[in-house]
């Protein structure tokens, strides 16, 4: 890998105006729009833009926040102190006669007062064209209440550019080389490309944090940075820790059976490793892995994000649900928006049918997430490739299923003989015994009907025998383990017949 110093860069640490946003910005407030909601976490990232706007159209900027009140923004004078209050300081805004642009700061907290909600209604509604004003809600997160959805739009202030983010990298090296007072940075040219993907989707100010850490833990950015980087990334992305992250997953060398669906992974790792895929073939978008309980199918998803040489996104379905009305959409649309921040990445959704079947008893809170996630996966372009794993097909919606949904459903099935005694042998390897000293063929033909799993707990169950016992383990301890075992064919043999022919016409066997 090339390395270079950067030292021979002179940028400006301000943060850059978007010409193409700004416009847009512009024409929304000219229109005589009387409420903008901006979501944002970077603070200085809008005020440069809402100053750079107030220039170009010569109208007042005020903007409020709980601690200063009201503040003239180009005087850097505060008005009255009883305006810290914001039902008062929205009085005083509605009386005002000029055309001004009026930033709230984390307004968020107050949208619930129905005073404050009256007042910004009667707001929009004083605007007669003669002297328009502009409101702006800035927040981290906001929800309007139903009186003022119809008067607001929402504004999207992009994330930084490459060429910005590597201007700000270059920034950093210098800041680095100023104090210390010795040379430049090392940067790695392969590692500052790989690192600008991984900053991309970020605010320039969280984007400069991750890339600050990097240079200066040891005055260079390499490969050795990255994974530090992704999973900062990862934890500002998903403050709710509905996902989890995996950069280290499984290998299909861990797995044993699995051949068509290793087949059909291995055929589609170049396309997805490209940034663009080749002409006439469309980024792999996603498999459902469906089967029985505790054969491979969240190995076999993990195994995907190992072979493409990507991380790993786990979404539990279970922790989208919230008690309030449009949290539980919300938390999967966020959960999505992450997973294309984080691309390219293997999106896992585990158990799907217990987060998207539908039922009349929810408030139509699983139809709605259903829509959210069909209509994401109809038109999202990004690198997120999905591996959705369920063991209940019969309550999963149809709409999920049918063809073109995923780019293929696999069957995962009850191992046979051959695939019993590889995965004993693994199992034996992973805890330190030689499979040449046991039956492993006796001992597969033995448990027939056992998953994957079972398989597992059969090792680890003698072993625990064996121990209590203080002598090595014994294939006598094995077999009379499988002789008290009662495997989920047993338990549950009719809901896996009616898997296997679900499956039989309708999916591929992995």
């Amino acid at each position: 890998m090339r390395c270079s110093e950067l030292n021979d860069f002179s940028f400006s640490a301000e943060a850059s105006v978007n010409p193409a946003e700004l416009a847009a910005l512009s024409a929304m407030i000219r229109a005589g729009t009387p409420l903008i909601t901006i979501e944002c976490h970077d603070e200085p990232q809008a005020m440069t833009l809402f100053s750079e706007l107030r220039r170009q159209m010569s109208r007042p900027l005020l903007k409020w926040t709980a601690a200063t009140g009201l503040v003239w923004v180009e005087r850097e004078q505060t008005l009255a102190a009883e305006f810290a209050d914001p039902e008062k300081a929205l009085e005083h805004l509605r009386q005002r006669p000029d055309r001004g642009i009026y930033l709230l700061m984390d307004f968020h907290h107050y949208l619930n007062d129905p005073v404050v909600v009256r007042h910004l209604r009667e707001m929009s509604r004083q605007d007669d064209g003669a002297n328009p004003r502009t409101v702006v809600l800035i927040s981290p997160s906001l929800k309007l209440p139903a009186e003022l959805e119809r008067q607001a739009r929402c504004f999207r202030i992009a994330p930084p550019d490459r060429q910005t983010l590597k201007q700000m990298v270059r920034e950093e090296a210098q800041r680095w080389e100023k104090q210390r007072g010795s040379g430049g940075a090392a940067i790695c040219e392969q590692a500052l490309e790989r690192l600008l993907t991984n900053l991309e989707g970020l605010t320039l100010k969280d984007a400069r944090r991750l890339a600050r850490n990097a240079i200066f833990d040891d005055g260079a950015l390499d490969e050795d940075d990255l994974p530090d980087v992704m999973q900062a990334k990862f934890e500002l992305l998903n403050p709710g820790g509905i996902l989890n992250f995996e950069l280290e997953t499984a290998r299909f060398s861990q797995i044993a059976g699995m051949p068509r669906l290793r087949q059909w992974l291995e055929t589609r790792a170049s396309v997805f490793a490209a940034a663009e895929p080749p002409p006439g073939l469309d980024m792999p978008r996603g498999m459902l892995l469906l089967g029985v309980q505790g054969c491979g199918k969240s190995l076999a998803a993990r195994a995907a994000a190992g072979l493409f040489g990507v991380p790993l996104l786990h979404l539990d379905c279970g922790a989208l649900f919230n008690r309030f009305h449009g949290e539980s959409e919300r938390n999967l649309r966020e959960s999505l928006q992450a997973a294309e921040l984080m691309a390219p990445c293997v999106l896992w959704i585990d158990e799907i049918e217990k987060g998207l079947a539908v039922s009349d008893t929810d408030g139509g809170t699983s139809r709605r997430m259903l829509g959210t996630l069909l209509t994401w996966m109809a038109e999202h372009r990004s690198r997120v490739f999905i591996a959705a794993t369920a063991n209940d097909i019969s309550i999963l919606p149809p709409e999920l299923v049918r063809k073109g949904r995923f780019d293929e459903i696999f069957f995962v099935d009850l191992p046979d003989e051959k695939i019993r005694a590889e995965i004993l042998a693994i199992h034996f390897h992973r805890r330190e015994l030689k499979p040449q000293l046991y039956p492993l063929d006796d001992i597969a033909r033995a448990t027939e009907g056992f998953s994957g799993a079972e398989l597992e707990h059969l090792v680890v169950a003698a072993l625990y025998v064996a121990h209590a016992r203080g002598e090595p383990l014994t294939t006598d301890d094995l077999m009379n383990e499988i002789h008290n075992t009662r495997p989920l064919s047993v338990t549950m043999a009719e809901p896996i017949t009616e898997l296997r022919q679900w499956a039989a016409n309708r999916a591929v066997a992995a």
